[in-house]
């Protein structure tokens, strides 16, 4: 018999979060119902919603103004007939991921970091992700798969950092987490690991007491960067999930994308980083859109997003100020703009 899954729950009574994390919005009507939208302003993108179905968490949508199309966190939810639309230049896979796979489960690109997909899945299935088509079936390792990226690793003494992606890492229990991250812990050149998530935003209530003692009790440095495109997005909840995780000494970082219709004005991305900072997190990266498929309609001209980073450079102190990168396939480092 096959050991088990990583990703299959083990508790017997899950938690709140994860009571939450089950109650999803998949159905479009449901959440045209529940905003009191008229689907004729924003026609669904049937073939969108099946290739990247709606998935949203209930509590997550308390962030939308309802009845209003503009809003810049439904934009980002929403799957909209632009998805299908093709695009010159827009890919499966524009960042050649395949290329960087060598085991199942793990990716490596740089020389000194790898990366691993720790869950297959998300809370939030958000439309410009450049993950929306990754094999997710081919890299979910079993426990007993999992010692093919471990091994490694361990055989390479140049990597220090393990980053843990998705998916989302934190749709793990904190049981599953926690096996995870004694793996790591156990190699010994390894010295921090990176958590990359959007549940801080989209469903706080995850940074459990149990889950910050956790990350404080580990040898590793770690480091968290959270995944927030609008100061709406921001809330009580994530405020008390980053004070929870800066009082178990985690490095928390923010990173954006920036995305058309929804934060590409310097005045939305000014509060976006003053709203961080106020929550204790640092702006670090502001990402250019990925070319995939499916995402054209959130594209930013590069010059026009260097405009709004030079404003926002007149107006912030320096460490407010996220690097404008765009990560190339094939290159030793994310690409930086401004």
């Amino acid at each position: 018999m096959s050991a088990p899954s990583l990703t299959i729950i083990e508790s017997d009574v899950p938690p709140p979060w994860q009571q939450m994390l089950s109650d999803l919005i998949t159905d479009p009507q449901e959440l045209l119902s529940l905003l009191s939208l008229d689907p004729q302003e924003k026609p669904l993108g049937l073939s969108a919603a099946v290739q990247f179905p709606l998935k949203v968490p209930r509590w997550f949508v308390s962030r939308i103004e309802p009845g209003d199309w503009q809003d810049p966190i439904l934009r980002q939810l929403w799957p909209a007939q632009e998805e299908e639309i093709a695009a010159p230049n827009y890919v499966i896979d524009p960042l050649e991921e395949t290329r960087f796979n060598p085991v199942p489960g793990l990716l490596h690109k740089y020389t000194s970091r790898v990366l691993l997909t720790a869950a297959p899945h998300c809370a939030v299935h958000c439309r410009y992700c450049f993950r929306r088509h990754f094999d997710y079936a081919g890299n979910a390792p079993s426990r007993t798969d999992w010692q093919a990226a471990f091994a490694h690793i361990a055989a390479d003494a140049r990597i220090e950092e393990v980053l843990l992606s998705g998916g989302d890492p934190l749709a793990l229990s904190n049981r599953q987490f926690g096996w995870l991250l004694e793996q790591i812990e156990s190699i010994a050149h390894v010295r921090t690991v990176r958590i990359h998530t959007r549940m801080t935003i989209v469903l706080p209530q995850r940074i459990d007491a149990e889950f910050a003692a956790m990350l404080g009790a580990s040898r590793l440095k770690v480091v968290l960067v959270s995944h927030c495109n609008h100061a709406n997005e921001l809330s009580d909840e994530s405020r008390a999930a980053f004070r929870a995780l800066a009082s178990n000494s985690v490095t928390l970082f923010n990173q954006s994308v920036i995305l058309a219709d929804v934060n590409n004005s310097s005045g939305v991305l000014i509060e976006l980083s003053k709203a961080l900072f106020d929550q204790g997190v640092l702006p670090y990266y502001l990402h250019l859109p990925d070319a995939v498929a499916g995402t054209a309609h959130f594209d930013v001209p590069i010059p026009d997003a260097q405009a709004l980073v030079a404003e926002m450079q007149a107006q912030l102190p320096g460490y407010l100020v996220p690097r404008l990168v765009r990560e190339e396939p094939g290159e030793d480092s994310k690409t930086r703009y401004a």
